[in-house]
């Protein structure tokens, strides 16, 4: 690490010491340090090859009309049921045990933060770990829904057993974010006393508009590439989520 990164690192523990309401929002980059895939880095899913494009796949519309198709998708691509947390969820995890932190705010949909201990997890799309019946809402479980072979009548596709489908509790493409959840989001934010955002490219809408809520003076990025709200932070750290959160002294 060089010096720069050096000095950027011990500003982030300063203002973390000097705060106690500490809110962090994450994406996608939280949970690739873990080998769960993005969608939009260069070897993303959007850049690999299917039948049909992902953000296709993966919208109300597809599961409706082609629930066999999606579900060959999803188990391959998005049940990563066998990752374990990284550094970044669990120093996040730490942070809120020790009273500084009030909430993770993510993108992410495969529940590592609450595996890392945390409990204060507002998930904007939903998780992958909930999956309910359409028709009689029963819930089951990712390792239920995963295994197609439970499901041999019906080509795979994940059945109650009232004879309803089951659909993952995540927002698809097309679908609305659950809005106890983003008020929640903006509850949190607007009465943070610092802002931490990693991960995450900020392009995705209304999500990355969450960020206009906070009005405090410690507005922290950390993500691997440069984001649209760059300018407006007061700290911007160019790396890898998990290796700056790690640095972190509690």
């Amino acid at each position: 690490m060089n010096e720069a990164m050096e000095k950027q690192i011990a500003l982030l523990n300063r203002m973390i010491a000097e705060s106690g309401r500490i809110v962090f929002f994450g994406g996608a980059g939280v949970s690739t340090e873990s080998g769960i895939p993005d969608f939009r880095s260069v070897d993303g899913l959007y850049h690999q090859q299917y039948a049909y494009p992902p953000e296709t796949i993966l919208s109300h519309s597809f599961y409706m009309r082609k629930t066999a198709e999606f579900y060959r998708f999803y188990r391959d691509k998005m049940l990563c049921l066998d990752k374990q947390p990284n550094a970044a969820h669990r120093k996040l995890a730490e942070l809120e045990r020790c009273g500084r932190l009030t909430a993770v705010i993510t993108q992410n949909i495969d529940g590592l933060h609450q595996a890392a201990g945390s409990r204060n997890v507002l998930e904007l799309h939903g998780s992958v770990l909930r999956n309910y019946c359409r028709k009689c809402g029963r819930f089951y479980s990712a390792e239920y829904v995963k295994d197609p072979g439970n499901f041999p009548e019906h080509d795979g596709i994940p059945t109650c057993e009232c004879g309803g489908n089951i659909k993952p509790d995540v927002v698809l493409y097309e679908e609305g974010l659950d809005q106890d959840i983003l008020r929640k989001s903006i509850q949190v934010i607007s009465e943070a006393d610092m802002l931490i955002i990693g991960g995450t490219s900020l392009v995705v809408y209304p999500a990355a508009g969450l960020v206009d809520y906070y009005s405090g003076d410690k507005l922290v990025l950390i993500n691997r590439d440069a984001t649209s709200r760059d300018t407006q932070a007061d700290l911007c750290i160019k790396g890898n989520i998990g290796e700056v959160l790690d640095r972190v002294i509690v």
